[in-house]
């Protein structure tokens, strides 16, 4: 990512954490409206997964400067997803949901150039965590795990 990049990361997210609540709640509302079939998947409440979920991006954009740590953070998110019944086709739906929130939530300030920054960020985020997914350990079914 070019710095210019990373910054409009920076400030765009500045302007979602004054909003956190808000924001992560459009995010779930887009989600579940894209997908209904990922809501069982989420099993506490919206409001702590929605705390989660800002948590998690600030970690990631935070990290942006130290890139073999936000991989290895997002491969182990990637392999913990994984558990939870997490599979590689749900991310695209992710990011459809995430860059409809963004451009909700922001508005005016969700210029091309903004769009194009968290796509890209996104995309990174989503093939590093499928990559730590293949390779963590096989799912045990209830068949194969008596």
């Amino acid at each position: 990512m070019t710095d210019e990049q990373i910054h409009l990361l920076r400030k765009s997210f500045d302007a979602i954490e004054a909003q956190t609540h808000v924001a992560a709640l459009v995010f779930y509302r887009r989600l579940f409206a894209l997908d209904p079939s990922l809501r069982p998947l989420f099993k506490g409440s919206i409001e702590e997964q929605s705390r989660k979920l800002i948590d998690m991006l600030g970690l990631a954009l935070s990290l942006l400067t130290r890139p073999g740590a936000l991989e290895v953070e997002l491969r182990e998110l990637g392999a913990r997803h994984r558990t939870y019944g997490v599979r590689d086709e749900y991310y695209d739906t992710v990011g459809r949901a995430m860059l409809e929130m963004l451009a909700d939530v922001l508005g005016a300030e969700f210029t091309p150039m903004v769009n194009e920054a968290w796509a890209k960020f996104y995309g990174f985020m989503a093939e590093t965590m499928k990559s730590g997914a293949a390779t963590a350990a096989p799912l045990q079914t209830k068949a194969t795990a008596q």
